[in-house]
């Protein structure tokens, strides 16, 4: 019967069949594999890395001419429609799906290397473009790469009346089944890879967590606990839907994390926080364009590049597909240019006056000490380290690990949530039994990789599984392309009527 089941849904049967082989070649020739993943991710990003830059400034680019054109009045639904979520449920929803554990795994680790080495050389003071450049690579382009998916797959799905399916935005111009059968399976796969490195960071630092409360050594044994206990709660989640559990998760993470923030702001420098967030935010949008396109003084170079930024654009086009999606899932009744504007400006905003509390908070404190030991070095521990010199530490530290597992559970349930459309025909709410078995094949994929990583010192295949998405990512951005040239394609023969007030 099970074997009629996957036989029944070939694009399911094919990605988890090919999930599993890999885990098995990986398991059983790890030193190779990690090798091989290795050499290719840096094929990758010294060739096409520039690239990347170019095609993220484009996507920015694109979103914002389309938002503010008369197709932005596009409805992604029935003209009279009205948004299935308020602006609240919506945004909670996005924010924790588009980036949830890793503002707190970079909260103060990545603006603290920024500032102790400036990527660029400038007039600005060091702590302006130590936090300028981190919201350049957590900002806008981050989100139109995100927002580029949603608006083209919700026109797809609320307005052509297409399926869940990242091969609908092209059906009407490939009638190709191996094609689309071939993109929706290297979607899948790209994301299941995503979620497995997430999954692994942030137990990891969840480990680090403990360890730093503790003053213990959490071994593998929690970690493996920690990725059962996430992967069931998350099943749970998906297996109720989006507005039970998903929405519930994504809500929770959010309050969570305004108090967290909050506490932290009244509890340091409020004027210097302001200013600082204010003045990076003004010089972020000034210098936006040749920082985008690495111009001049704004280079950093390439080994820079090649660690911070071409990754970071690798991996936010990774976890395109399945966020946008799952955006444009939530944005029924949203216009165009509701959608495009909320995604962009919204949640870069939020992660900018994130940064900037715990940016300079931490610069603050480095001040304080007069010399500076890389007591933030490690991004597991840097927040926790940070605690530590705050009022009610162990609380903080506490709530932030169940944020964390939080954080984490939201962004599985929603994966699995959209893997299960992917796999069960593009049905916008899919059967119960490929929510189970997408948790499960995760759960199963993210222990493998874990124990793999305790097998051999020198070999981190957590690394690995990021580098793969660097891979994996290629693909992507050429057909974003095709995808952005198909859907102004389809905006401009738009038969509906535009309202023109």
């Amino acid at each position: 019967m099970i074997l009629k089941y996957f036989r029944k849904h070939t694009i399911l049967s094919v990605s988890i069949s090919i999930i599993f082989t890999f885990t098995l070649i990986v398991f059983f020739a790890t030193e190779t594999s990690y090798k091989a993943i290795e050499s290719t991710s840096l094929w990758v990003r010294n060739y096409f890395g520039y690239f990347y830059l170019y095609l993220g400034f484009g996507c920015v680019l694109a979103l914002l001419i389309i938002a503010f054109s008369k197709y932005g009045k596009i409805k992604l639904g029935k003209p009279s429609s009205k948004p299935e979520y308020s602006l609240w449920s919506w945004t909670a929803m996005l924010y924790s799906a588009g980036m949830g554990s890793g503002i707190l795994l970079r909260a103060v680790q990545e603006p603290v290397f920024m500032h102790q080495n400036p990527p660029f050389s400038s007039n600005l003071s060091a702590e302006t473009v130590a936090l300028e450049f981190t919201f350049y690579q957590w900002g806008l382009t981050a989100w139109a790469f995100y927002g580029l998916f949603a608006v083209i797959v919700g026109y797809a799905l609320h307005v052509k009346k297409k399926k869940v399916r990242i091969s609908s935005t092209i059906e009407d111009y490939s009638k190709s089944k191996t094609l689309k059968n071939s993109v929706d399976i290297i979607t899948i796969i790209t994301t299941v890879f995503g979620l497995i490195a997430a999954i692994g960071l942030g137990t990891t630092q969840i480990n680090g967590g403990l360890n730093h409360i503790s003053n213990q050594d959490f071994g593998l044994t929690t970690t493996i606990i920690l990725c059962v206990l996430i992967s069931a709660i998350a099943c749970y989640s998906a297996w109720q839907g989006v507005n039970k559990g998903i929405k519930i998760f994504s809500k929770l993470n959010i309050i969570v994390t305004f108090a967290i923030l909050l506490f932290i702001f009244f509890t340091s420098d409020i004027k210097a926080i302001l200013i600082a967030f204010v003045t990076s935010t003004y010089n972020y949008i000034i210098d936006f364009v040749p920082m985008s396109l690495a111009l001049g003084d704004y280079n950093p170079g390439l080994d820079f590049l090649t660690g911070w930024t071409f990754y970071y654009w690798a991996f936010w086009l990774a976890w395109a597909p399945f966020t946008g999606i799952f955006i444009a899932r939530i944005s029924k009744g949203r216009s165009i240019r509701q959608l495009l504007l909320g995604v962009l400006i919204i949640p870069s905003l939020g992660t900018f006056f994130w940064f900037s509390v715990f940016g300079t908070s931490a610069f603050q404190l480095i001040e304080s000490w007069g010399a500076y030991n890389n007591e933030f070095g490690n991004v597991f521990s840097s927040i926790f380290v940070f605690f530590e010199h705050y009022p009610y530490a162990t609380f903080l530290n506490i709530t932030s690990i169940v944020l964390l597992i939080s954080f984490l559970i939201t962004s599985v349930d929603s994966a699995v949530f959209v893997l299960s459309m992917f796999t069960d025909k593009g049905a916008k709410n899919p059967s119960k039994t490929h929510r189970v078995i997408w948790s499960v094949f995760i759960l199963l994929a993210t222990i493998a990789l874990v124990l793999l990583g305790n097998i051999k010192a020198d070999i981190n295949v957590l690394e690995a599984v990021q580098r793969l998405l660097i891979i994996t990512s290629l693909p992507f951005s050429f057909f974003i392309i095709i995808m952005l040239i198909y859907f102004i394609k389809d905006i401009l023969q738009h038969n509906t009527i535009i309202d023109k007030t």
